[in-house]
């Protein structure tokens, strides 16, 4: 079993993210509207959360830089994917309405310009598609995760495929990111998953591993004009697939529990 620190070293964590909690807030307010500005935050927003929780962040394949917006898509573990494609790829993200309410980090998403939606009903979808193909338009990069909801990180659930329509709008490229877990031994975990477990839980877990890394991998870029032939379903289906293979390639490493 991956090994958990001592409970002076959980307490030190907590209290360093409070302080980034409190220090990101006031910074988000203080936005002054540009894009760059804006770019930064959020990739000190990431930064800051991970090292805060002593969290080591591994670049495998690196991001391709496209000069418009891109529409990016990744598979979903834990509510640390967000800090970590942050990190490195800033960009606004479309979460589930349930986080608007999470005390503090709520707000702090709405500053950083989350979309939140009700993914149980369908009137949001083509509303979204239309905010989130104007923001591509504009040059600016948009996240979402196809499975809406976390799994365990030991493989992936089917993407939904409905806001793969306005890259397909926009003909803004898809970029493919692949999140993956590992501890102290280099073993897979999935010690860090938010799926089934509450906020405070999920938190407990993360503080007292010994150490996490998070893995990601950028897939080529999918341009919409280059698959004329693909729908939504289509282009879903070769993101899908692409992070599919790629979270299936050390499975073996899992930590046997």
């Amino acid at each position: 079993m991956s090994e958990k620190i001592a409970l002076c070293g959980r307490f030190r964590r907590l209290c360093r993210l409070s302080v980034w909690l409190w220090r990101t807030f006031c910074s988000l307010r203080k936005l002054d509207g540009s894009r760059e500005a804006a770019n930064q935050a959020v990739m000190d927003l990431g930064k800051g959360a991970l090292a805060a929780l002593d969290i080591e962040l591994e670049i495998g394949t690196p991001p391709q830089r496209p000069l418009g917006g891109a529409l990016v898509v990744a598979n979903h573990v834990s509510w640390l994917d967000i800090f970590a494609m942050s990190a490195v790829y800033p960009s606004s993200f479309i979460a589930k309405q349930e986080i608007s309410k999470w005390p503090l980090l709520g707000k702090m998403g709405k500053q950083a310009g989350t979309v939140f939606i009700n993914r149980n009903s369908r009137r949001d979808i083509e509303p979204i598609n239309q905010a989130i193909a104007a923001a591509l338009k504009e040059g600016k990069n948009v996240s979402f995760f196809p499975e809406a909801r976390t799994s365990s990180g030991r493989d992936i659930l089917p993407f939904k495929a409905a806001l793969f329509q306005s890259a397909i709008d926009t003909d803004a490229p898809i970029q493919a990111v692949t999140l993956r877990y590992y501890d102290e031994a280099g073993r897979r975990t999935d010690i860090p998953s938010y799926a089934d477990v509450n906020l405070p839980t999920s938190l407990n877990r993360i503080v007292a591993m010994k150490k996490i890394r998070i893995r990601l991998d950028f897939e080529p870029l999918l341009r919409p004009s280059e698959f004329p032939d693909c729908d939504r379903f289509g282009l879903k289906d070769k993101a899908e697939a692409a992070i599919g293979k790629r979270v299936a390639e050390d499975a073996a490493k899992f930590e046997q529990v």
